[in-house]
């Protein structure tokens, strides 16, 4: 009598059913968890512009606070001037050509110095690019206290004011 060496089908459309209940388990937990990544990196990176624009503000204290985010960058080997500041990562500064980062695309707005204390503020924003890559928005002004939109709600912060009525973030 002969025996055959290998699997049978049946044995084989088991552990491929096997394969495909562990994939269906793993693969939503490991879509949570780069949101989850995404949104802490997007808090971060909300931090690294309220300093930036802090540190800028500071250093030129005569323009007050740019008008956008690109000032605050600047293309490597940078040299600290107006309109690079060398203060944050230029992929950060220029919303990496409209790509944004770790799933967020970001914005600062700043007026320049006046004659009133109102035109020395800043606002900036960081929105998740769509539902799959964030579970909120952020944002912050010049108090730099980061605040977010509830969870779920990914939609830009539309105004300065409407950020100043959102919670602050908890650490």
């Amino acid at each position: 009598m002969k025996k055959h060496k290998g699997f049978s089908l049946i044995e084989l459309l088991i552990v491929v059913a096997i394969i495909l209940i562990i994939a269906a388990i793993a693969i939503p937990n490991l879509l949570r968890a780069r949101m989850s990544a995404n949104d802490s990196s997007a808090a971060g990176s909300i931090h690294d512009i309220n300093v930036g624009e802090a540190a800028y503000f500071e250093a030129y204290n005569t323009v007050g606070f740019p008008a956008t985010m690109v000032p605050l960058g600047g293309a490597a080997p940078c040299t600290p001037s107006i309109a690079t500041a060398c203060l944050i990562d230029n992929t950060l500064a220029t919303n990496n050509g409209g790509n944004g980062k770790s799933g967020y695309s970001f914005a600062a707005t700043g007026s320049a110095s006046g004659a009133s204390l109102f035109n020395n503020q800043f606002y900036v924003t960081g929105a998740p690019l769509s539902s799959l890559t964030g579970t909120r928005s952020y944002c912050s002004f010049e108090d730099m206290v980061i605040r977010l939109q509830p969870p779920g709600n990914i939609t830009l912060v539309g105004s300065y004011v409407a950020c100043q009525g959102l919670g602050p973030m908890n650490n």
